[in-house]
């Protein structure tokens, strides 16, 4: 406890400065994966994306990021073995932000969209069985959390495959695929606002002391959508056929169409990422922030400041502005060639896919519901549209991050506990 009272105002400052440095990985890493769709379909341009990220990376760590930070703080590791020496928890959470911060920097100089989820809950594993011992770790949690890596890839990819097709059958498929598109855009717009703002009223708000019934929610949700249609009917309304362009591509005009779409599915996207990975840079500094405040009480509940939550969105903001251009190169032009229609499928099947997971508190990896929705776009056109090198090389960076991210982590819990004790 003495070191708690003594160092405490140090541990604090540590776990800021050290989380804001992990949300600028986050936001330089998996924001640039979330973003990536949207550029590389050429619908956005950089400076766009920053700004829609800005606004909806923010919102969504503020709105909706409680859910996941609790699981990334208390569900990874049993912290009752270590009640009477709490500054080993503050250790092993200042080393796992740090660890996690330095491999996030390292990916994205490279251009690797790793995942950020990987890499903290590697870290956090790393700390926890170098410090604590192998019992400290909650196995089982770790199995779901696994599994859950494998398994939203695959849900991810299969709603985006589905979208494809739909596309395919109600617009490009069609007689006349411009007026097609035209009628149905506006649906699919209507589909981004009522699915990302359903599943956020569900469970999201909370700690913003806001209790809605499912049907309450079902009703604000339909409205944000029917908001989301009319503004995007009219921003469609405003696309004309281009003869010259379809003559050199048949579809043209109907890409053209799903432009301004995928400005609703970027700003969906960007909400999904800040509800979901936020946690990842702020779940550590939560934990060191209520050990330190409650006097070295290690407690499997914190609460969460709202400027913790502020600090995360802004780190995350800085990240993308920064260094994401490399990660977005690879994930929008790379694994396959995207359009407009492509590229609206993808992102809104990773929203779909990120803000589920979000509410059920599972940490998933934004970065492989982003590449597996971009796959299953791409299979939609079969293998031969895929670059399979690109991808298998992906796959050798998510495999190095989780041990990178625990012998970091396992390496500096030892500096801070030879510093401190």
């Amino acid at each position: 406890m003495d070191i708690i009272s003594e160092w405490g105002f140090v541990f604090i400052t540590m776990a800021v400065i050290f989380g804001l440095y992990m949300t600028w990985g986050i936001g330089a890493n998996d924001v640039a994966n979330a973003m990536g769709t949207s550029v590389g379909s050429g619908a956005i341009t950089v400076k766009q994306a920053i700004i829609i990220a800005a606004i909806f990376e923010f919102a969504g760590a503020f709105l909706a990021g409680g859910n996941v930070t609790s699981t990334i703080r208390k569900g990874i590791i049993d912290s009752s073995s270590i009640t009477g020496t709490p500054e080993i928890l503050v250790y092993g959470m200042l080393a796992a932000l740090l660890a996690a911060a330095i491999w996030l920097m390292v990916a994205s100089m490279r251009g690797w969209p790793v995942s950020t989820t990987h890499t903290i809950v590697g870290a956090i594993v790393g700390f926890a069985v170098a410090g604590i011992g192998m019992d400290a770790v909650q196995w089982g949690k770790i199995g779901g959390i696994v599994a859950s890596w494998i398994v939203s890839p695959l849900i991810g990819g299969a709603i985006a495959l589905l979208l494809m097709l739909s596309v395919r059958k109600l617009v490009l498929n069609t007689e006349n695929p411009f007026q097609k598109a035209q009628v149905w855009a506006p649906v699919y717009v209507f589909l981004v606002g009522w699915i990302v703002s359903l599943v956020t009223l569900f469970k999201g708000l909370k700690h913003l002391k806001l209790e809605l019934s499912t049907a309450e929610s079902f009703i604000y949700a339909t409205i944000i959508g029917i908001i989301c249609a009319a503004i995007g009917k009219m921003m469609i309304n405003k696309v004309k056929i281009d003869e010259k362009a379809d003559r050199d591509f048949h579809y043209a005009s109907v890409e053209k169409v799903f432009t301004p779409l995928m400005i609703f599915t970027a700003c969906a996207m960007a909400f999904a990422h800040g509800s979901n990975d936020v946690a990842n840079g702020i779940g550590p500094m939560a934990a060191v922030y209520s050990t330190v405040q409650s006097g070295g009480e290690v407690g499997q509940k914190a609460g969460l400041p709202i400027w913790i939550l502020a600090l995360g969105g802004i780190g995350i903001v800085v990240g993308l502005a920064t260094m994401g251009y490399k990660v977005m190169q690879t994930i929008g032009t790379k694994i396959t060639e995207l359009t407009p229609t492509r590229g609206y499928c993808a992102t809104l099947a990773a929203a779909t896919t990120v803000v589920l997971a979000s509410k059920t508190g599972l940490p998933v990896s934004t970065t492989q519901i982003a590449v597996g929705c971009v796959m299953g776009v791409g299979l939609a056109r079969g293998v031969g549209a895929l670059d399979l090198r690109v991808i298998g090389g992906i796959v050798l960076s998510w495999l190095i991050t989780l041990p990178a991210g625990a012998l970091l982590a396992a390496i500096f819990f030892f500096i801070f506990k030879g510093i401190f004790s």
